[in-house]
């Protein structure tokens, strides 16, 4: 092979971003089929792809064609680990927009798909190409920070209108996205978060609000602690009603304090360990020497989602490693699956995640929702792409 063939289900918002990027952007990569179930979209494709491009309205079809070696996932969130499924079991690679799903049951399925089926797979995790990230993830993972103590992400820059959720019937309800900002906003940032530290929280107790600033029935307004197994801690603030937000992610270890914000890396660095400073220290009160230094990062903020399209064209050509695979896409979800659970619960919720229970709460809140909007397209979930729409 010296080419991979790309198939498209989902010509939505990202879904067309991607398909614009595979017309000449993606070395070693060609765009050879689309599938929508909304005429709009397949008369869009018509019109603006080139003619070589293949149409399909149904997946099965779609499927069926053998039109292409790699199938791009960019349809609603719940039909992810389903078509990804299909899509290894029909023989193809297979890259899926974020979030890897709503629940985290659903994904574990899609990853033992992926496993038998012996095909690349990955998530479409663009911020991991972001400069800024990568360097602080090889400053932790290197041990430069020292061993993590805690960790604070205040994420409150995603405001959204009432005239966004309005938008759509699908938008912002338990059947039609399975959450709110931690689904639809957050998931990078979730991924981030255990991405750089190397660290999975052990257990979680989140305080969600639903419909605190807007009228929707699921969270805009979230608070999660956490607690990780070296004895370290987090908190997560996140919400779609502030402005203007902040976008603040700090990390402190024995070795200092780094922060992220604005587009830049500062280290704080002691020179001597805290925990070495401590024992050694007899003058009462004092502490390390510390420097100020701001961490030179080049690249701007990296290739984004070209760069992802690009590492994993090169994966299934060449063998190259994946920098965001498909299987991690379980980590960030089980952490906003485990923030819903806590605030259901009103407990705290230990990792790893009860998905029988997580699921069966889901279930609940779907059947038992009274919540309708004046705005057309409740029916609109399942042909509208809204994995990638933020």
């Amino acid at each position: 092979m010296d080419k991979v063939r790309f198939g498209i289900i989902g010509i939505g918002n990202m879904g067309t971003s991607h398909a614009l990027s595979l017309i000449g952007d993606i070395k070693g990569a060609e765009l050879a089929a689309v599938c929508d179930s909304n005429p709009e979209r397949l008369k869009w494709a018509k019109e603006r792809l080139p003619s070589a491009v293949r149409t399909f309205d149904e997946a099965d079809a779609f499927f069926a064609s053998r039109a292409m070696d790699a199938v791009l996932i960019a349809t609603p969130h719940y039909d992810h680990p389903t078509l990804a499924v299909q899509a290894f079991e029909s023989g193809y690679h297979v890259l899926v927009e974020k979030p890897a799903g709503v629940f985290t049951k659903a994904v574990r399925e899609m990853n033992e798909a992926a496993a038998k089926s012996g095909k690349r797979f990955g998530i479409m995790y663009n911020q991991r190409t972001n400069p800024l990230y990568a360097k602080l993830r090889d400053l932790v993972l290197s041990g430069e920070l020292g061993a993590i103590r805690r960790t604070n992400w205040i994420i409150t820059n995603w405001y959204r209108s009432q005239s966004y959720y309005d938008s759509g019937g699908w938008r912002a309800t338990w059947a039609g996205e399975g959450g709110g900002v931690l689904l639809n906003q957050d998931p990078h940032q979730l991924d981030l978060w255990q991405w750089t530290t190397g660290m999975m929280p052990k257990r979680v107790r989140a305080f969600c609000h639903f419909g605190k600033h807007r009228n929707i029935e699921v969270e805009d307004d979230v608070t999660a602690y956490v607690e990780y197994e070296n004895g370290a801690t987090g908190l997560f603030v996140t919400t779609t009603g502030e402005t203007p937000g902040t976008n603040r992610f700090e990390l402190a270890g024995e070795g200092g304090k780094i922060v992220v914000e604005d587009g830049k890396l500062t280290f704080w660095r002691l020179r001597v360990p805290e925990p070495k400073f401590n024992a050694e220290y007899t003058g009462g009160f004092g502490q390390p020497e510390c420097w100020k230094c701001e961490i030179p990062v080049d690249g701007g903020e990296g290739p984004q989602h070209k760069g992802i399209l690009q590492n994993f064209t090169n994966a299934v050509l060449d063998g190259d490693a994946l920098l965001a695979p498909g299987e991690e896409g379980i980590l960030g979800l089980t952490i906003s699956n485990a923030m819903h659970l806590s605030a259901w619960t009103e407990d705290w919720v230990d990792l790893p995640l009860d998905e029988d229970l997580f699921h069966e709460k889901l279930q609940e809140k779907i059947k038992t929702s009274v919540f309708r909007k004046d705005s057309g397209g409740a029916g609109g979930g399942r042909v509208l792409d809204v994995s990638g729409t933020h």
